[in-house]
């Protein structure tokens, strides 16, 4: 009888200590591979798997169940993870549940579907957000103005906007390379693709994009946007039913006046800008940082705010890093002077040296937006013509999980902001 009873409490502390979840810890020192493991929670999610999203709990780690194929595609990509009992995950959500801790347990139902709006055809730069939804075996699709004007966006959850100018003005690029054969065929190409889809001019048809894609927000839409995507797409806006293209841009002059004729009230982000009217200067406009920036390389970061992860799990969920600090980069449109930045945006980066803000959240409708200033996290001053970052080499960036913060918060069952 004695005997029977010692093998029945042995059977249940052997039942309550069974592995039955995956823990992939996104602190500094434990992942070996923080940008695979965001691939890893997608992954889970296409396959129905139930997910969790751990706010502030070691680096923002990811809590799945435990099965064999999700172990088997951990080892396979190189990220590390834990397996937990019942009674450790138990632990750990009690730990999170805690009024006197700044985390939250966030759970995430279902993969969103991406899509990057990028040109056809090979560019002599690379895009961040299509090397890292690579790199970290997220599947996107490629989309651009044919899709965007045919409503097709309405097939997807998510949206990057490719290193995009939705002025018309072929990115400023006018001065330096006019002359090369890779600029002089970008603009036949979209000469001849606005041409086709009715429009009489560059510039009004990425105007109409961009009207898409903002009607893709305000119905419920994300969207992220990187260096010149975010300026020229508000400055589009603002610029609707105006004339701010100088001749070499769409064959004859710009609206006089054009500058008071701009409708901040269009805009997502910002307000009171100033265009930079000459053609050869490489800006759009004064909401750009980088020819005002007073700052060495090496002491160019940024800091992440912190939010309440209980009251503000948006935010909270776009700023989970393992590190506060976050290194710099340019882009040509490297970051945004905080005072043309509207009231009701979040700031949810700054580098307070510069009195600029390099990462930024906003709602437009039913749909959110982010702004992320800069080109490229892991290439400090990328050059057109550089080769691409190689993310084996930074599989722990900081400045990539931002980026990845933002694929994956969609999936996220949906709390109001409070903010």
């Amino acid at each position: 009888m004695k005997q029977n009873l010692i093998y029945i409490v042995f059977l249940l502390i052997t039942l309550s200590s069974k592995a039955s979840f995956i823990l992939l810890p996104m602190d500094e020192v434990t992942q070996q591979n923080h940008l695979k493991a965001y691939g890893i929670t997608y992954w889970c999610l296409s396959k129905d798997y139930k997910a969790s999203w751990l706010l502030n709990y070691r680096g923002g780690s990811f809590l799945l169940p435990d099965a064999d194929e999700i172990r088997k595609e951990c080892k396979i990509r190189g990220v590390s993870f834990e397996i937990l009992s019942d009674s450790e995950e138990t632990a750990i959500l009690d730990e999170i549940s805690s009024p006197s801790q700044n985390m939250e347990s966030v759970i995430l139902e279902k993969a969103p579907k991406i899509a990057v709006y990028t040109p056809k055809g090979k560019q002599p730069w690379d895009d961040a957000v299509t090397l890292v939804l690579t790199y970290a075996e997220i599947p996107f699709t490629p989309i651009y103005d044919e899709e965007v004007l045919s409503d097709q966006l309405l097939l997807y959850d998510w949206l990057h906007l490719h290193h995009e100018d939705f002025t018309g003005q072929y990115g400023k690029f006018y001065a330096a390379y006019k002359n090369t054969p890779w600029y002089i065929e970008q603009k036949k190409d979209a000469e001849i693709l606005a041409e086709r889809l009715g429009y009489a001019k560059v510039s009004q048809e990425k105007g109409a994009v961009a009207k898409k894609i903002r009607d893709f927000v305000i119905g419920g839409g994300f969207m992220f946007a990187m260096c010149s995507a975010t300026d020229s797409f508000d400055i589009s806006l603002a610029a609707d039913g105006v004339d701010i293209c100088e001749a070499m841009f769409d064959g004859d002059a710009s609206e006089s006046n054009y500058q008071s004729k701009l409708n901040y009230g269009n805009s997502f982000a910002f307000k009171d800008f100033t265009l930079e009217r000459r053609p050869e200067q490489y800006e759009f406009s004064d909401i750009d940082m980088t020819t005002k920036r007073r700052i060495t390389p090496e002491k160019d970061y940024f800091s992440l705010m912190e939010f309440s992860a209980k009251w503000d799990p948006i935010p909270s969920m776009l700023c989970q890093s393992h590190t506060q600090l976050v290194k710099g980069f340019m882009g040509q449109t490297t970051s945004f002077d905080s005072t043309l930045i509207k009231s009701n945006v979040l700031v949810m980066g700054t580098c307070e040296f510069n009195g600029e803000a390099r990462y930024i959240h906003g709602e437009k409708g039913k749909g959110m937006f982010t702004f992320f200033g800069g080109h490229d996290p892991e290439d400090y001053q990328h050059q057109v013509g550089d080769p691409p970052t190689v993310l084996d080499l930074h599989p722990n960036s900081p400045g990539y999980r931002l980026i990845l913060n933002n694929v994956l918060f969609p999936a996220a069952k949906k709390k109001k902001l409070k903010t």
